[in-house]
């Protein structure tokens, strides 16, 4: 069944020619002129690769600190304890803890955005590892959430730090900002990350390796954008 969508979609998605690829400050002004949700809208960029997931050397998965951020206040946990635990707090965690905030969390509560974990509290985190893990909480080295440098992750996680990683289908979809974000902060984030995800690219892959890019506002139709322009 094919897709309906509403007036307001339809108006927006006019204005974009499909047909047509966009530099990315092109596609950021777009994506804001089109937007119309009641609400500052998340923007997203969509990469699609030509990635054999099944290979574990073709899998992506990292991070990376936006210039401009996310636009999005950030609850950040900490397992810690001692020294490290007083670091975390100094750094601007909202919630930091060991034993305690592991039964916590067992017991329900997952209201936060980033989860980040001494490498000596990781065998009492793997018990709520269930609970991270679906939720893209779990911590982890590759994503620099594993780590004695806690300062340095909770500011980086408060300062716009996002995290990225293939699907099954080599896609990698990051949001980059929100709609009431210029358009050039937006464009620069979008470049910073494109920048990681060119860099990160396999050596097991080839031939083209980004087949697809393109940027959407939350309910706003898809802007494709010239791979010339990252």
């Amino acid at each position: 069944m094919a897709k309906k969508y509403g007036k307001k979609y339809l108006a927006a998605a006019e204005k974009v020619d499909s047909e047509k690829l966009y530099t990315v400050e092109e596609a950021a002004a777009l994506v804001k002129d089109i937007d119309f949700a009641k609400f500052d809208a998340t923007v997203e960029i969509a990469f699609n690769l030509n990635v054999d997931t099944r290979q574990a050397d073709q899998q992506l998965r990292g991070a990376v600190v936006l210039p401009n951020g996310t636009g999005k206040d950030q609850t950040v946990v900490v397992f810690a304890q001692g020294d490290k635990a007083k670091e975390a707090e100094e750094a601007g965690a909202d919630v930091v803890g060991a034993a305690d905030l592991v039964q916590r969390i067992s017991d329900g509560w997952l209201d936060f955005d980033v989860a980040i974990a001494t490498p000596d509290m990781m065998a009492q985190v793997g018990r709520v590892g269930r609970a991270l893990g679906p939720k893209g909480l779990m911590p982890n080295p590759k994503t620099g959430t594993v780590t004695f440098d806690v300062a340095k992750a909770v500011s980086d996680a408060k300062s716009g730090k996002v995290t990225y990683r293939t699907d099954r289908d080599g896609n990698v979809a990051v949001p980059v900002g929100k709609v009431s974000f210029d358009a050039d902060k937006l464009a620069g984030n979008i470049k910073s990350l494109s920048d990681v995800i060119l860099k990160a690219r396999p050596a097991a892959v080839k031939g083209a390796y980004v087949k697809h890019v393109s940027i959407a506002s939350t309910f706003g139709p898809a802007v494709n954008i010239d791979l010339a322009s990252l």
